[in-house]
């Protein structure tokens, strides 16, 4: 038996997040909008009645975790293989900061080659090689009426789904990144996991429709 849904939920915003600095693992805080955004979206995932709270251990996200286990009196679980990716020296960098420095590693990183960040970080295989096998054990010995809230980041959230959907890596770029504290919804179907909602921040609605997805 598994959870009957999955959310997966990215942190709230961080001073980082507002310079477009690359965090990768670096440990930084929520500022006073993240704090805000994570206290209101933990108001509309305790609506769901969730059962269990995983979080990354970075206190980006184990802060946003923290707003809903104060609402749900859910223990938080903290799993590392849900941190961000580790892009080494290459933290605290902009995008164009780091293209003056290492101008082929950019051109990759856009074109989405394969590119290992930093000098010793992560690859995104690597990071979604990691993330879904977490998301696996999340979900595993639940119940159907269960909700399983998991809360993440931008970048190892994407591909992690991905790759736990079963979703060959050449469409992983047609999944759109994560704004600060919305979700994606997971619900298990007929042939596996399934997409109810991506980039969400509103609670999921019945889907009123002819297509009997389960």
């Amino acid at each position: 038996m598994t959870a009957g849904r999955l959310i997966v939920w990215r942190h709230g915003r961080t001073e980082w997040n507002l310079q477009d600095k690359i965090q990768g693992q670096a440990d930084i805080p929520l500022d006073e909008v993240g704090v805000a955004q994570a206290r209101a979206a933990a108001a509309r995932l305790a609506s769901l009645a969730p059962t269990r709270l995983f979080s990354s251990d970075l206190q980006r996200a184990a802060a946003t975790a923290g707003e809903l286990a104060a609402l749900t009196g859910l223990k938080v679980e903290y799993d590392e293989a849900l941190r961000e990716i580790n892009v080494d020296d290459w933290a605290g960098m902009t995008m164009d900061e780091l293209a003056a420095i290492h101008p082929e590693a950019a051109a990759r990183i856009r074109s989405g080659e394969p590119q290992r960040r930093g000098t010793a970080g992560e690859t995104v295989e690597e990071v979604a090689e990691r993330f879904a096998p977490a998301l696996a054990r999340a979900i595993e010995h639940g119940e159907p009426s269960d909700t399983v809230v998991v809360a993440t980041h931008g970048l190892a959230a994407r591909v992690g789904i991905c790759l736990f959907l079963g979703i060959p890596k050449a469409h992983w770029p047609a999944f759109g990144g994560l704004s600060n504290c919305n979700w994606v919804s997971l619900l298990p179907g007929r042939h596996g996991w399934r997409i109810e909602e991506w980039n969400a921040g509103s609670l999921p609605e019945p889907v009123m429709s002819d297509d009997q997805q389960r």
